[in-house]
């Protein structure tokens, strides 16, 4: 395993039957591309000529050029009739709309051509990927014949945010590691990073009003999660956990993605996944306490209260420090996994839910939301929050952020939404049937061609609201993902696969040529120091499942389903059972599992189980089983009792794995 912790219609002149070896492995796809014969050599006096607003591209050209080839590589303003390499903004097909270029490529000449510098910028990534992989070397190479095939390519994106969120939360990652991320989505002409700076297990962000939010906040007794406190860099001596991103260390981060053309959108979570914040400022707060920060998710209910007026006088004063550093339209202000409890009982809660004629927590909520709104409209920011800022009612300028459904209904009603739902962008779920190969993981199962698969506009909803789908993003949550190279290794290739569906059109896109390009780009990502998964690892689907639920055969009582095993239940040893969810909000619950010869019970394993998109370490739904040695002629079923959690929409696959002897 490379787990370096172990560690009209869009044509494609590549037609279906020319995705062949000579394709050009460039990852997203193109709009149009035309290969012809031929190819430019870059050569030591090779000269880069830009404009003055292509100016940055050619240097970040000209960086990567010099550190792989060890040539100079010049770079001056003559663009008229040069030879070489020319990057120019005269000529542009405006058409192409921002992001947009043109790249043509002769035996002489390399032109790339955009309208506007993040244009210019994808054309660099493109023709940086036409070029040998040895290119993102980070030394010298030598010995490389530095050619670029003879090409016309056309092409710009699909869709506007193309992104990957990181929470820094429950694992803090320094400065330079979330450098290291936006390279890698620079590669792949990503274009947003969503920073989850804060929730119940850690502030991120120095608030010079509030110095408590870091020195007490961004603090916690252990590593927590069931990690070892060797598996990050971010635990102390001292026994603490965690840190802090300074604001002079966001500015130095965010001046470094906008040269890399990708927006930074902040994350401040309210009113719930605040623990954080109330350790350090309780008197905000709504709940029993004490405030504390956890080692583990879903342990305190305790929220930001919405009937204390200074709650919102310090969201405001935070937020305020907020947008001096981000320049991002969008400000996420969370908005998911409420926890009622706290305001049902709270007297002066219930108060102002009388006064305001608020019959339901969830509008409380949605009142809270669109207070915050007040304050993040006048300083001329649009809120972006989780599925859950529907309930009660969406505040009227609010963006959605769809993880479990809602965006449909959102986009109907004129609002933007981004598309990331559980069952195809959750880059923390396993990536194989057979866990045993792979990292512990929060639960589910997210295979690469999920991801390839998904189509951010969603079914049903009307041709003039698709304009307020404005992409899709990845994300990684990181309960169980404690550094940099674990981060890498769940996030690609699973990333490159979002790219090229949120930059592709779909008539461009062919898994299988993406298969054949992703080869090269694996090459790229090891010389990038990429720490991604293997694709050639594949995802253990047909080597391991026997079978599945639909949400027809879950109920909200218990229930039992039957597998027959017989081709599986072939050799005496033991098997470990696992339940994983690939589709619904909620999930299910397993009590035992059990494997019958004839009809009889032969082995059982009982213990409390669970699958769907929430923690399950206390609660895996692995089940080991004893196979005996089989008898011919013999029937072999398994048998499971479940029942569904908080919901039957649960859909998934059952895996049948061998468990190897243990070792003497």
């Amino acid at each position: 395993m490379k787990l370096k912790l172990i560690i009209g219609l869009v044509t494609v002149s590549l037609a279906a039957t020319v995705l062949a070896v000579n394709e050009p492995a460039i990852i997203p796809q193109p709009q149009k591309m035309e290969v012809k014969e031929g190819a430019f050599r870059l050569l030591p006096e090779t000269r880069i000529h830009a404009d003055k607003l292509a100016k940055n591209a050619a240097e970040f050209l000209a960086a990567r050029l010099r550190k792989a080839t060890g040539n100079s590589f010049r770079v001056d303003d003559k663009t008229g009739g040069a030879s070489g390499i020319v990057l120019t903004t005269s000529g542009a097909d405006v058409s192409l709309g921002a992001e947009g270029y043109t790249l043509s490529v002769t035996k002489d000449c390399v032109l790339i051509r955009a309208a506007t510098s993040a244009g210019l910028f994808y054309g660099v990534q493109t023709l940086l990927q036409l070029l040998p992989p040895e290119i993102y070397s980070p030394k010298a190479v030598k010995n490389i014949e530095w050619q670029i095939p003879c090409v016309n390519i056309t092409d710009g994106p699909q869709f506007q945010w193309r992104g990957l969120m990181l929470d820094v939360s429950r694992h803090f990652f320094t400065k330079d590691e979330v450098k290291q991320v936006l390279d890698a989505m620079a590669l792949h002409k990503l274009n947003t990073f969503h920073w989850h700076l804060v929730d119940d297990n850690g502030w991120r962000i120095e608030i010079k009003k509030y110095p408590k939010l870091t020195s007490v906040g961004a603090w916690r007794d252990g590593v927590g999660f069931g990690q070892a406190t060797n598996s990050t860099t971010a635990y102390g001596r001292d026994g603490r956990y965690g840190g802090f991103y300074t604001q002079k260390d966001i500015r130095e981060v965010v001046a470094y993605a906008q040269k890399l053309h990708i927006t930074i959108v902040p994350e401040i979570e309210m009113p719930g996944h605040s623990l954080a914040a109330l350790a350090a400022y309780p008197e905000y707060g709504s709940g029993p306490g004490p405030f504390i920060i956890p080692l583990k998710a879903g342990i305190n209910p305790g929220i930001l209260s919405p009937a204390k007026e200074g709650t919102f006088e310090f969201l405001e004063n935070v937020l305020t420090e907020v947008f001096a550093l981000f320049p991002s339209k969008y400000i996420h202000i969370g908005g998911d996994e409420v926890p009622k409890g706290p305001w049902k009982k709270d007297e002066a809660c219930q108060a102002l839910m009388k006064r305001e004629g608020l019959k339901t927590e969830e509008e409380l909520q949605s009142w809270f939301i669109r207070r915050i709104e007040k304050i993040v409209n006048a300083h001329h920011k649009t809120i972006l929050g989780w599925s859950e800022i529907l309930e009660g009612g969406l505040a009227q300028n609010a963006a959605v952020m769809d993880w479990i459904g809602g965006g449909r209904e959102a986009a109907s009603q004129g609002h933007d939404v981004v598309m990331t739902p559980t069952a195809n962008c959750y880059f923390d779920y396993y990536q194989s049937r057979n866990r045993s190969t792979e990292p512990y993981s929060i639960g589910g199962f997210l295979p690469l061609q999920r991801v390839y698969a998904l189509e951010p506009i969603p079914a049903g909803l009307a041709p003039d609201k698709q304009k307020h789908i404005l992409g899709a993003q990845g994300n990684i949550w990181t309960e169980y993902i404690p550094n940099l190279k674990h981060v890498e290794y769940m996030a690609f290739p699973r990333l490159s696969a979002l790219a090229e569906v949120t930059w592709s059109p779909k008539a461009a896109r062919n898994y299988d040529s993406f298969l054949r390009r992703l080869k090269t780009n694996e090459q790229r990502l090891d010389k990038l120091g990429v720490s991604y998964r293997p694709s050639a690892l594949g995802d253990g689907v047909a080597e391991f499942k026997i079978g599945g639920w639909k949400p027809e055969q879950i109920k909200a009582e218990p229930a039992v389903i039957e597998w027959d095993v017989t081709t599986k239940a072939t050799k005496a040893g033991k098997v470990s059972v696992n339940f994983n969810q690939t589709v619904g909000a909620q999930g299910i619950n397993v009590a035992w599992a059990a494997l019958l010869e004839d009809g009889k019970e032969i082995s059982r394993d009982t213990h409390a189980g669970f699958s769907g998109s929430a923690d399950v370490r206390p609660r895996r739904p692995d089940y080991t089983l004893n196979v005996p040695v089989p008898k011919p002629g013999a029937q072999y079923t398994l048998r499971a009792q479940v029942v569904g959690s908080g919901g039957t929409d649960s859909q998934g696959d059952v895996c049948w794995l061998s468990v190897p002897p243990a070792k003497k």
